[in-house]
């Protein structure tokens, strides 16, 4: 957890910080604006198969970085809430999106090792709650299921989160050794599709929707999801 503290809030010196964190410098104009167009889409086929509004209303990013996913989503919300524990990733995340629309953005800088307090007074407050490319880099699964317990308790009733995480095979490669967070983090946290599943509903969250993607320009063995928080 102290490593990752450190990697994420700071600028270490690591030539692909800038790339893992999703600034525009570090991804490239092409890359960097294919994530969120991506993403979008499958968020896209989500809410069409669930019958879910046409537009995400309020939106919470976990993980906003450098604004990769802001960028798609914040224009067609009604407000974007900028969540990440870097408040250099935070600032320019908010910058990206004013570039892009007028959507009002919320930034919120959290403390990795106290999640919880950033539900604080804002319990069923959004409508999507996204979280792309961060449950790998998570120091634990006690650390996902902290996240995701976070997300049903900001969502609204009939609320939709869209998370992604690193799935694992019978191939050891993707599973992390839990030592030197820097160079692993990418398959830091990794599960099996069905593992997820059941952990999601363990965190009071519905799973509806899984679709895999086992390679794209960033990575492999990437799965999403789209889970939902029933009403009462």
């Amino acid at each position: 957890m102290d490593d990752a503290g450190t990697y994420w809030a700071g600028r270490p010196d690591d030539p692909a910080w800038e790339g893992n964190s999703h600034l525009r410098a570090g991804l490239g104009e092409e890359h960097w604006h294919t994530v969120g167009a991506e993403h979008l889409a499958i968020f896209g086929t989500f809410a069409r198969a669930l019958e879910l509004p046409a537009t995400p209303g309020v939106v919470v990013e976990w993980g906003c970085g450098g604004g990769a996913n802001a960028v798609a989503f914040a224009p067609v919300a009604d407000e974007f809430v900028a969540v990440d524990v870097s408040a250099d990733s935070v600032d320019e995340c908010v910058r990206q999106v004013a570039m892009v629309c007028d959507t009002p953005v919320v930034p919120l800088v959290v403390d990795i090792r106290d999640p919880e307090r950033a539900a604080e007074g804002r319990e069923a407050s959004c409508d999507t709650f996204i979280c792309l490319y961060v449950v790998e880099v998570l120091p634990s699964v006690a650390d996902v299921k902290r996240i995701l317990r976070v997300a049903e308790r900001m969502l609204v009733p009939g609320g939709v989160a869209f998370v992604q995480m690193k799935y694992h095979t019978a191939d050891w490669r993707p599973r992390a050794y839990k030592r030197d967070y820097a160079r692993s983090l990418s398959t830091m946290t990794t599960f099996g599709i069905d593992e997820f599943w059941s952990l999601t509903a363990e965190c009071g969250l519905t799973p509806r929707l899984v679709t895999l993607v086992p390679e794209n320009h960033l990575d492999t063995r990437y799965a999403y999801y789209a889970l939902t928080k029933d009403s009462p």
